[in-house]
């Protein structure tokens, strides 16, 4: 069975909840109510709603530009 850290944030004014798989390296999973996790890699940006996706892009900019490909075939 998996081992997770405690959810955290970035920034204290941040909504995105973030936690890590402790038996994992490079997974990078996000919340934004500590009930649905999202897997960043997986889910980002299909699986997530309008709303959803403009809060992570304006808290993450370096993974919006990651990612850039991924959103403009939407």
């Amino acid at each position: 069975m998996a081992k997770f850290s405690d959810f955290y944030k970035e920034n204290d004014s941040d909504q995105i909840w973030w936690i890590d798989n402790l038996d994992t390296i490079g997974e990078y999973l996000f919340s934004f109510d500590k009930k649905k996790i999202y897997n960043l890699f997986a889910d980002y940006p299909h699986n997530l709603t309008k709303e959803q996706k403009e809060i992570f892009d304006k808290e993450n900019p370096y993974w919006a530009e990651f990612f850039s490909d991924r959103s403009s075939r939407q």
